[in-house]
């Protein structure tokens, strides 16, 4: 028979108190109730279902979604505390599928023996690989666990979507700068748990200085609060006064709330696109920055900012394209941080260039004429001719070389006969899009003129009334082209 698991010694608890004692403060300052809790008043607020469900130890399984900071394992430690259901945490840095499976089958035979169910809370679940997560997938299901899963990370793209169909998902934000210092003045006056017997003075200034730097998260702010505190000896009165200075020292730098793989990734790219389309070289700027700042790889920016130029600005102005190229070649050469100067200058370029995503829906109209109408073969005029066959089968006749033309310019048709006068290409009037909007037009009103008017038909090709024309299919006259828009 396989041992009987001991229970808790003398040892455990001993180690545990050490653990407690010695903890950082954002540990040891975690709420222990609901009513201590601070922030997200939108998922736990009074009357909240979340809230209720704690309350009235009815858990369903549940994703908590979050920066770092923002209460994530905390809301995950008060079930622990509030239910009556056995609690079992796992990490997703360090559990496996065999970890899954030892967790399933206690759920079970605890449900099994003592009718009691298993709460099952999954720190950093995004770190679960598809399998792991199909794991779990069939007793979340069934009910043999409750599922708590924290994430940092969008769990649309992160959690399976068949998990996530069977779990609510609460988004938690980062905390108000207000919400933050409630937790450091009650860490300053906490003489159990926090920092309140070391007597502990923090300028007013340190403490905006603190807020700010903290970005929302409650455990940057504590930890660096302890640090600074505990660095600085006592002065007259054992008092500890901590400066802006001290607070510097112990952050280091600002906490950085991004993630070149994470949604946050995808968000500010987002933002900066968006603010080069609207011709807003701050809003660019900043969005750059905080990228850059983040950890960004600049040649992700710098193939974005290429997109950009052939996207929303195209031929209003021809020379957005080789400003990016040139930025990306500059960030190439010179790397950081000297090349995200060249990335600045390319951003602020765009902005100021006129905009026109003619060129854009140009080429989405092709692809969609590609993919969804006949693909006819290339109109004979418009093919070598290099052999003798091909010659004799028409490849090539009555082809018209421009520059044998007065103008330099023929009017015959280059697109498969389906679609004869097909118009893509509709220049707008900004930047040199108006100069070629003007050739375009020019070249339209000399086609037009060359157009001979119909012929006016012969008495004895005069229709009866109501008939109409009985011409075979291949004799039936292409499609007109039509003028282009002249807004």
């Amino acid at each position: 028979m396989p041992p009987k698991p001991r229970g808790p010694t003398l040892f455990d608890a001993q180690r545990q108190q050490t653990l407690q004692n010695q903890a950082p403060l954002a540990a040891r300052m975690r709420p222990r109730t609901l009513d201590e809790f601070v922030g997200q008043g939108h998922i736990i607020g009074e009357g909240k279902l979340l809230r209720r469900a704690i309350a009235n130890d009815q858990l369903f399984s549940l994703i908590l979604w979050g920066p770092p900071g923002s209460g994530k394992t905390t809301l995950a430690q008060i079930i622990a505390n509030s239910t009556n259901a056995h609690f079992e945490p796992l990490s997703a840095v360090s559990a496996g599928v065999n970890d899954l499976r030892r967790v399933v089958q206690e759920a079970k035979d605890r449900l099994g023996m003592f009718q009691q169910r298993t709460v099952v809370f999954i720190d950093e679940i995004h770190r679960f690989n598809k399998s792991q997560q199909d794991a779990i997938l069939p007793y979340v299901e069934d009910g043999t666990i409750i599922l708590i899963g924290a994430t940092t990370e969008n769990p649309s793209f992160e959690v399976n979507s068949a998990l996530l169909s069977r779990a609510r998902v609460f988004t938690l934000e980062a905390l108000r700068d207000d919400e933050i210092g409630i937790l450091i003045d009650r860490a300053l006056s906490d003489r159990e748990r926090g920092l309140g017997e070391l007597k502990i003075m923090l300028a007013s200034d340190a403490r905006s200085y603190l807020i700010n730097m903290s970005n929302g998260d409650a455990r940057t702010a504590l930890n660096a609060l302890e640090a600074a505190a505990r660095s600085k000896p006592p002065a007259i009165g054992e008092t500890r006064l901590i400066t802006v200075d001290d607070i510097r020292d112990a952050l280091q730098s600002r906490a950085v709330r991004y993630d070149k793989h994470g949604e946050l990734h995808f968000d500010a790219i987002s933002a900066l696109h968006k603010s080069v389309r609207d011709s807003d070289p701050d809003g660019a700027l900043y969005w750059l920055g905080r990228m850059l700042d983040g950890g960004e790889d600049p040649l992700y920016i710098a193939r974005r900012l290429v997109r950009m130029a052939v996207e929303d600005i195209g031929l209003a102005d021809p020379h957005a394209l080789p400003q990016t190229i040139a930025a990306q070649q500059a960030v190439h050469f010179l790397g950081q941080p000297e090349g995200e100067l060249a990335l600045a200058q390319a951003v602020v370029y765009l902005c100021l260039a006129p905009k026109s995503n003619a060129l854009y829906r140009a080429y989405g109209a092709v692809q969609r004429d590609v993919a969804e109408t006949r693909n006819e073969p290339v109109p004979l005029h418009l093919r070598n001719a290099p052999t003798e066959l091909m010659k004799r089968l028409g490849y090539g006749r009555g082809y018209e070389y421009a520059h044998d033309l007065p103008e330099g310019r023929s009017d015959q048709e280059h697109l498969p006969p389906n679609l004869a006068g097909r118009i893509y290409y509709e220049p707008t009037g900004r930047g040199f899009e108006a100069v070629a909007r003007e050739r375009l037009a020019w070249r339209e009103e000399r086609r037009h003129r060359a157009t001979p008017p119909p012929a006016t038909p012969t008495p004895a090709e005069e229709l009866a009334p109501g008939e109409e024309p009985q011409l075979p299919p291949e004799d039936v006259p292409p499609r007109r082209r039509g003028k282009r828009s002249t807004l």
